[in-house]
Order: structure tokens, then C-alpha cells, then sequence
């Protein structure tokens, strides 16, 4: 969901762990590059190790955009265009990117479109234009485009027996309906197989465009040197995208769907309406979320279903914000006998949240876990660039990274318990469980 994750391979990621713990007060200084072409990119200069990471996203790109007859188009478009560009066949692009100890990476989701450039800072000049031949270049080779295509399909025919993609389908269409969102990003065997050449460069020219790209740069490199290679790499790209526009989803909850499924354990997903990002509450969200599921060993779910009752190696919560609907969501996997009395806890804890809200201790421990282990979050570069184009994206601010312990220390017992009471719903969760479940089955 959200979304919103990539493997740096061949490289080892460097360890920018200084970043903020010199200067706890400041954290990182993040500065806004506008090239000479009017390309804008957020930038964190980190000169310890002799890397830089770019991170960009096509916002509005993503598989919400597909047309109905051609779902899976941006995900196979995400698979393609780094397989082969310009006068570099797939074999050809590949190897100078092996050779060069280069990462580039593109992925399709719900939203957006996005991309991941990881180079060594000798290599820059060489990462950039594989980048930029990517981008407006690309061959759609029919060599590359049917072992793509196969190896889709090879994942589709996994999904259709993997419970959680299973639970994961069922309940996007359960809430969506006829929305965007109900439809699967990687496509299904009919669509996929009809994708072409034509498809793939019509799906480039609409949705790679300067009005809806975000950049975040982190490592070895100054404000001065970007400028020239933002322009480089994204100043041929037109400056207006041409993409549909998605409406506003409505989801519906308050249902429970089961697939039956002869296996020896039940895959369950809930959710229910979420919280906006921007609003004034959802931090007091964000830190309750924490208590009830969001954080591990720590957090109430895992204490009732697995350490006191065994019944599940893992149980969850999390707050799921996508660009037009709002959801807090919550999965579990256990045994077919235990998945009731599993669930029923679950319901027991959602209706506790909701009723009792939590404890001073309960609030102290979060806030102390969520301001100290925040720093961690910049111990790779390609976690800094990634977050800047979050923060981006989410208009959230240069100085975001300063401000965020402090938006969490700021949230009181008050807020939390009035947040638990207004947001938490549990006559109104959509639930999904996959599987040859014993027993009622309610939430």
C-alpha cells in the first residue's frame, strides 16, 4: 500500500548514521534545487560515503489509470523500461548497469509511479543518462517484452492460490466496487496478455511529464552539481502529463466475505475508514494506531493473540493512505481453528480502543518509541531520498524532518482517547478471510 518499496542490489547502501545524531535538535538541513530548465528536486548532502540515491515518482501515474481493457499496463511498463533504451539492447543496458555497479528500478502502485537511481558518485555521469534513456527512450523489445510478460503471468498464476493475494484482491473489490482502486495493479491473464509496444509508449508519452514529478536526491553531491543533471535527466520530458482523472473513492465496509480455500490456515484482512494525513488529529491516530497494532511485540494485539494465547505468529494494525480514500486496515494468519477466536480478539481490542482508549503509560511508551527510533530512519541514503519525495508529496515541508518528534511529543492523553472514540468503528469493518475456517466468524 502505500505503497509506498524497492531492493538496492549490487550496491552496499551506505551508513549515514551521523545524520541528526551529532545535532539532535537538527536533524538534517534539506534544500530545495531548481535547475537552470525549472526542474525542482529536495536534496540532503551527505559526503561520508561516495554514493547518491534518487528517488522520483510520477504522481497520478499509477495503476488506478489503467484502462479497463488494458489493466496491468503501468506495472508491465515498470518491468520494461529499464530493459533496454536508446541504442542499448536489454543485454546491453544490463550489463553497463552491472558493470558499473549502477541500481535503477522502476514500480507501479495503486497511485503512482516511481523510480529509484542508486550510482557511486564516479558514476554519475553514467547513471544520469540511463536514467534519462529510460525515461524517453525506451525499446519494448519483443525479446524483453514476452520474458516480462511470462514472468507476470508466472506471478498471476502464483496469486491465484496465494491467500493473502487472495484476501488482498477480495477486500479491494469488497470496499471499491466499481472505483479504480478494486481493480488489480499487475492485470489479469487476459489483459496482460493483450499489452503491446503501442501501449507501453502511449502509457510513457501520457504519464511521465514535469507537472507531475517529484524528486528527492541524497549522498555525495552538491545543490550546484544537481542542477545540471536534473536537467539532464528529466529535461526532455513534456511539461504537462496527459492522465485521467481518478475520483474520489467511497468505500463500503461492514461486510464479511469467505473464500473457501482447502489449506491449514486462514489468512484474515480488515479495515474500515482511515484518517486523512492532513488532518489535525492524525498524529493522536497515528501514536494510538501504534498501541493497539502498529507496533510489534509492544502493541496490544500481539500481546492478546500471540504472547498470551499462541494463536498467531504475527497480528496487525496500520493506517493506509492512498490518494483518494482513507483506511485503517489490520491482517492476521493462523491456524483454521484458532482464526475465529483470533478475530474475536481482535474485535474485543478495537472495541476497547474505542471505548477506553489508552493509559498514560501506554501513551509514554509510544511517544518514547516513536521519537527514538525516528533518527534510525536515516540510516541509508535511500531511505533520505525516499522520504523526501514523501514529503514532497505530501506538501509536508523542508523542515518536516525537524518538526516530526516534536508533532509526536505534542500529542496528549486527551487527544488520543477523543481520536479513539471518533475514529475507531468496529460495527463498520469490512472482513476478508481466506481459507477453511472453523467456526462463527464476526468482527
Amino acid at each position: 500500500m502505500n505503497h509506498l518499496m524497492k531492493t538496492v542490489a549490487g550496491i552496499a547502501f551506505a551508513s549515514v548514521t551521523m545524520l541528526g545524531l551529532a545535532n539532535p535538535a537538527k536533524a538534517v538541513e534539506v534544500q530545495e534545487v531548481v535547475s537552470d530548465g525549472g526542474i525542482r528536486a529536495w536534496l540532503i548532502e551527505d559526503h561520508l560515503n561516495p554514493l547518491i540515491t534518487m528517488d522520483m515518482t510520477f504522481v497520478g501515474a499509477g495503476a488506478s489509470t489503467d484502462p479497463a481493457d488494458k489493466l496491468g499496463l503501468a506495472n508491465m511498463v515498470s518491468g520494461l523500461i529499464d530493459e533496454g533504451a536508446g541504442e542499448m539492447d536489454s543485454q546491453t543496458f544490463r550489463g553497463e548497469m552491472e558493470n558499473r555497479s549502477i541500481s535503477l528500478s522502476f514500480d507501479a502502485g495503486r497511485d503512482d509511479f516511481s523510480g529509484a537511481l542508486t550510482m557511486l558518485t564516479r558514476e554519475t555521469d553514467t547513471g544520469i543518462d540511463l536514467l534519462r534513456l529510460a525515461l524517453s527512450e525506451p525499446r519494448f523489445d519483443n525479446e524483453a517484452v514476452e520474458r516480462i510478460r511470462s514472468q507476470i503471468i508466472a506471478g498471476l498464476k502464483r496469486a491465484e492460490n496465494d491467500p493473502g493475494d487472495i484476501a488482498s484482491r477480495t477486500f479491494f473489490t469488497s470496499i471499491f466496487g466499481d472505483h479504480p482502486y478494486a481493480r488489480p495493479v499487475s492485470g489479469t491473464f487476459e489483459t496482460v496478455g493483450s499489452l503491446n509496444a503501442t501501449d507501453f509508449r502511449g502509457f510513457v508519452n501520457r504519464a511521465f511529464a514535469k507537472d507531475n514529478l517529484i524528486i528527492g536526491v541524497a549522498g555525495d553531491i552538491t545543490a550546484k552539481e544537481l542542477g545540471p543533471l536534473l536537467d539532464e535527466a528529466f529535461g526532455h520530458l513534456p511539461d504537462k502529463s496527459d492522465l485521467p482523472t481518478i475520483p474520489a473513492a467511497k468505500p463500503s465496509f461492514g461486510k464479511v466475505d469467505i473464500v473457501e480455500q482447502d489449506m491449514p490456515q486462514s489468512q484474515a484482512i480488515w479495515g474500515q475508514k482511515g484518517i486523512d494525513r492532513h488532518d489535525p488529529d492524525f498524529y493522536a491516530a497515528y501514536v494510538m494506531n501504534y498501541i493497539l497494532g502498529g507496533g510489534g511485540f509492544s502493541s496490544r494485539l500481539t500481546e492478546e493473540v500471540r504472547e498470551k494465547r499462541g494463536l498467531a505468529y504475527g497480528v496487525y494494525s496500520y493506517l493506509a493512505n492512498l490518494d483518494h480514500a482513507d483506511l485503517m486496515m489490520g491482517g492476521v494468519a493462523t491456524r483454521n481453528d484458532a482464526i475465529g477466536q483470533s478475530l474475536s480478539l481482535v474485535s474485543d481490542e478495537w472495541t476497547k480502543m474505542k471505548e477506553r482508549g489508552v493509559s498514560q503509560e501506554e501513551l509514554d511508551n509510544a511517544k518514547s518509541y516513536l521519537t527514538g527510533a525516528f533518527p534510525l530512519r536515516f540510516t541509508s541514503l535511500g531511505n533520505l531520498s525516499g522520504m523526501l519525495v514523501g514529503m514532497q508529496k505530501e506538501d509536508l515541508g523542508t523542515d518536516f524532518l525537524d518538526r516530526r518528534n516534536s508533532l509526536v511529543e505534542a500529542v496528549t492523553l486527551e487527544d488520543v482517547n477523543r481520536v479513539a472514540g471518533e475514529l475507531m468503528d468496529p460495527d463498520n469493518v469490512t472482513l476478508t478471510v481466506v481459507g477453511k475456517p472453523e467456526g462463527e466468524l464476526a468482527f
